[in-house]
Formats: C-alpha cells, structure tokens, sequence
C-alpha cells in the first residue's frame, strides 16, 4: 500500500539568490534576475541574458567538479534544514539529477576552479554529482544519477516519491544542479536552434525565439507521514511518458503532454487544481503546443498558468525541481507567486496567473517538465 510522502526542507541556488529566503522575496516582489553576464562578455554571447549564480562560492572546490561542488552544498543546506539526524542521513536514499551534468569539466573550460589531475576522471562523470554528496554527507543508502534532458530533475523527484511511497526508501533527498553557462555548449544550443536569438524571455509570446539558459543547484528532503516533522507539500502523483516523435521537436498536436498531466490531474479533484506550473521554455515549438494540450488535459477548464522562467531562466535539468522547491515553500504559507508583469498570455485562452493566489488545504498544484529527445513528466503538489 502506497503511504503518503511530503517535501519537508527545500533549499535553492539560482539567480534569484542562494538560499531559499532570497528566492521567496524575489516571487514576492516579482522581480527576474536575468542579466547580461560578465563571464560571456568576450565571447558572442555578450548581449544574451542568463541567469547566472550571484556568487561563485557554491561552485568552488578542487576535488569535485562545479556541478557536484553545488550539489554537495545545497543538498547539505537542505538536509540541515529536515533536521535529520545523522542516521537518517546514513539511511536515506540519494537521486541525483542533472542535464549536461560536469559540462565544464568535460568541455575543458573550468581551469579556474584548479583542479587536481587525480580526480579527471571521475570530474566529467555526471554520476560524480550524487557520488560526491553520498561520499561528503556520509548517506550510505543506494543513490541513483538522472539525466532525462530538462525534465531531469522532476523525475527525479517522481522516483524518489515512488521509493518511498512504496516503502522500499525509508526517506529521500533530491538533489538537481545543471550550470550551462559555458560558451561551447552554448554554442551547440545556438546551433540547434534552440538558444534565445532577440533575449526576450516571454515564452508565450509571438516575438520568443528560444530559451535563455541558466544556472541553479536544488536539493528536496522527502518522508512519510510517520516522520512527525513539518510538511511543505504533499506528493499526490507522479506521471511520465514519451513523444517517440524526435529528438529536438515536440509534435504539433502536443505529442505525450495531454496524457501526461491529465495523468497527475486525474489523481486527485480536478476542482481543486489552482495553477499548472508549465515548462514554458521560449522556444518557438514548445509555445505553440504545449498550452492546447494542457488546456485540452484540462477539458477545457482555464487554470491559470505559473511559468517561471521569466524569472530564473531555464537551467535545463534543474529547472523542474527548482520551479518545484520554489513554490512549495509559498504554498506551506498559503499562497502562490504572481507572474512577471507584462507577460503574455498563450492564444489558447489559458490565463496566465498574474497577482498572488491564497489557497488553501487540499488545493493543488501540477508541475510540468519535457526533455530533449521527447520525454514528459508531471507532479501533482497538494496543499497541507
């Protein structure tokens, strides 16, 4: 029999902020943090915005790569946070997520963090990511390395939920990072046609021309009930399929994402459904199909739509579960942040959500992930 689980600490890394506290006065205010970057300034890259960490620090460290260096920091943060003990630390499951995991490592373009030779090969393993957390937080339950392209990290935490929902886990932390500020892979983006080319970032718009990329690191506690601490959310359903259409286009009739939110809708009462948080990355393709379909999940019913990117940029692997431990701290003070002013709504006639929502117990909330190569997954979040 399936037990109910819950969030119980989240902690973020973006450029909102690097605690959880700076990210929730950031939706408070509405206010974005994409910038032109001095890192890119050199290179063609000058007048793109991104969403860059305001500081290094999270990155820094010889003996892992950049990626794993956040992960450790911010799964350790979000850990503190659970209050954990260090047993249940130790007995805990891990599930790493990433998209391009260690690129910089792999693409040779982080000298500066000075790293030693003697880790190289472990350096540009996406896998050194949970690695690197089980080894500095002492957690010696299995860990698990997701790499599902965007929706990376929101599968994650759908695996984590069904570990220990199942019992088999006894509790779980979720860790996401993905840091693609790095001018090659920025250039295979471009090449792909995928990378914003007018940096509007208004990803219902009839003027978006692609994403515009950003960095983050994200980790989520996960218990059951029994656990008796405080709970952010609860986990209701996690759903996930295929497009099997192509490796960068979602089809035009919306390929797998109709079933998969109607998938996660249809785990609880519709009616009580209060936001759809969408994936909503800017590129040409995804703004045209991805809201007829989830209007059409929704039978017609118009839920106002949350994206925010707009906000934080897309940081591809970590964008899921980022979006996620933004909001379930809003929902456990019962509210849900506004959009940016002045974005569009899509032409289906889905609103967009555009002032803060109080809600209540039982309402939900369904977030919506899709990777490169067509994959979907969807998480239904309830109010406790």
């Amino acid at each position: 029999m399936m037990e109910s689980v819950y969030i119980t600490a989240v902690e973020t890394a973006c450029v909102l902020g690097l605690r959880m506290e700076d990210c929730l006065t950031a939706l408070r205010e509405r206010r974005g943090g994409l910038a032109l970057s001095a890192s890119l300034q050199e290179t063609s890259f000058a007048s793109l915005p991104v969403g860059a960490l305001p500081s290094p620090e999270l990155v820094k460290g010889r003996r892992y790569g950049a990626a794993s260096n956040a992960a450790v920091k911010v799964t350790a943060a979000a850990v503190r946070r659970a209050g954990w003990t260090s047993d249940e630390i130790r007995e805990s499951w891990l599930f790493g997520a990433s998209s391009r995991g260690n690129a910089g490592e792999m693409l040779g373009e982080n000298a500066w963090r000075r790293p030693l030779r003697k880790f190289s090969a472990s350096n540009t393993m996406h896998c050194e990511i949970p690695a690197a957390v089980s080894i500095e937080l002492g957690i010696r339950g299995p860990w698990q390395m997701i790499s599902n392209g965007c929706s990376s990290g929101l599968d994650a935490l759908g695996l984590a939920w069904m570990a220990v929902s199942s019992g088999v886990a006894p509790r779980a932390v979720v860790v996401a990072v993905d840091l693609p500020l790095i001018p090659p892979l920025l250039q295979d983006f471009r090449d792909t046609g995928l990378l914003s080319t007018n940096g509007i970032n208004d990803p219902f718009a009839t003027c978006t021309s692609g994403f515009c990329p950003a960095e983050a690191a994200v980790a989520v506690t996960l218990e059951r009930d029994s656990s008796g601490r405080p709970k952010l959310c609860r986990l209701e359903h996690y759903s996930a399929n295929s497009d099997a259409y192509d490796t960068l286009m979602i089809p035009e009739d919306g390929g797998g994402i109709e079933a998969c939110v109607r998938s996660a809708l249809q785990a609880g009462d519709l009616a009580k459904v209060v936001a759809i948080c969408p994936h909503a990355t800017g590129t040409l393709n995804h703004s045209r199909v991805e809201p007829p379909a989830l209007l059409r999940a929704l039978g017609g019913r118009k839920v106002p739509l949350l994206p925010l990117k707009p906000q934080t940029g897309h940081a591809l692997g970590a964008s899921g579960l980022l979006d996620v431990a933004l909001l379930v701290p809003c929902m456990a003070e019962g509210w849900m942040p506004a959009t940016l002013p002045g974005l569009t709504p899509p032409a289906c006639g889905l609103p967009l959500n555009e002032a803060p929502l109080k809600v209540m117990l039982g309402d939900r909330v369904i977030k919506l992930a899709s990777g490169m190569g067509g994959h979907n997954a969807a998480m239904s979040l309830a109010v406790v």
